[in-house]
């Protein structure tokens, strides 16, 4: 720590400053405990291996609290012109005109990231080298409150209509309240297909279970159904990233799971937390997932026939 209170953190060949370290980001109350920014850097330091292969080479959407979680957020995509020029950016198209996205490539861009108080990133779905290839399908089971039994089933559900698919999928808790089911894909496909299918798998589930989950986009529709949201599945939207940090009282991680730990009855949209999700990470719950990306047409076919 210097004198000026600012803190210097290794990471590969860079040194990172981290200002005001002890500013709370977290205010404890209540079960939750407080955390500092300092707590921040040093959990994604931590995290960084298991994180970075989710990041690396994707566009990001940076959700900032300079204040902590109770003051002021906003979500910046553009990155400022202060930021490091060793930091990796990407400039993209957008209706009228470009952003030049943030990349994180290592360690050190996580870390300067932190120190911004970006809490909580959130990835495209694909890559900046193809941009229009999405290689994650992404399904958002959000709750109609915060019933997370509700999230288990319809997880459950889907993942046995995604058997039947012959896809591979993961599950990861949200750090909110409900879960992503991921599909890895081979990048082969276009936004409007991936979003296409992921659409019709949605409609296929909610027509099979019209009491219990739904597609429909506005609240007032939904009564206290699940919503199994697909919007995330187009050019420019963006999930958050696994291992990330949640603006939430305790500091919640959105933290992949097997499908085993579903049946886990401790099991919650924020089980894991800064304090305990690297543990979490060094299980691999994951394992061989990123490397299984299919492509959507036996799947298309098989899903047709289900809907005959």
């Amino acid at each position: 720590m210097s004198g000026d209170g600012t803190r210097r953190v290794r990471a590969g060949r860079r040194t990172v400053e981290v200002h005001r370290p002890d500013k709370v980001l977290f205010p404890g109350g209540g079960d939750a405990k407080e955390y500092t920014k300092a707590d921040l850097v040093d959990y994604y330091r931590a995290v960084a291996p298991f994180m970075l292969p989710h990041l690396r080479g994707r566009p990001l959407m940076l959700e900032r609290h300079p204040d902590g979680i109770d003051g002021p957020t906003f979500m910046q995509k553009n990155t400022p012109d202060h930021y490091p020029e060793w930091i990796e950016r990407v400039e993209l198209a957008k209706e009228g005109g470009t952003v030049r996205h943030t990349v994180c490539d290592d360690t050190a861009t996580l870390l300067y990231l932190a120190d911004q108080a970006s809490i909580t990133l959130h990835r495209w779905l694909s890559r900046s080298d193809r941009v229009d290839h999405p290689d994650r399908l992404v399904f958002d089971l959000d709750p109609s409150g915060d019933d997370f039994e509700a999230v288990r089933e319809a997880a459950r559900l889907l993942g046995e209509l995604l058997d039947e698919l012959d896809l591979p999928s993961a599950l990861m808790t949200t750090g909110s309240r409900g879960l992503h089911v991921i599909v890895p894909l081979n990048g082969r496909h276009d936004f409007d297909e991936v979003r296409a299918f992921a659409r019709d798998v949605a409609d296929t589930l909610a027509g099979e279970h019209p009491d219990r989950l739904t597609t429909a986009a506005r609240k007032r529709e939904r009564g206290d159904r699940l919503y199994l949201d697909i919007q995330r599945n187009a050019y420019a939207q963006t999930a958050v990233v696994p291992y990330t940090v949640r603006p939430r009282p305790g500091a919640p991680v959105a933290t992949p799971v097997t499908w085993d730990q579903l049946d886990d009855p401790e099991l919650h949209a924020r089980r894991w937390t800064i304090a305990d999700a690297v543990e979490q990470a060094r299980t691999n719950p994951w394992s061989g997932l990123v490397n299984r990306g299919r492509a959507l047409g036996p799947a298309r076919r098989r899903l047709n026939a289900l809907r005959a």
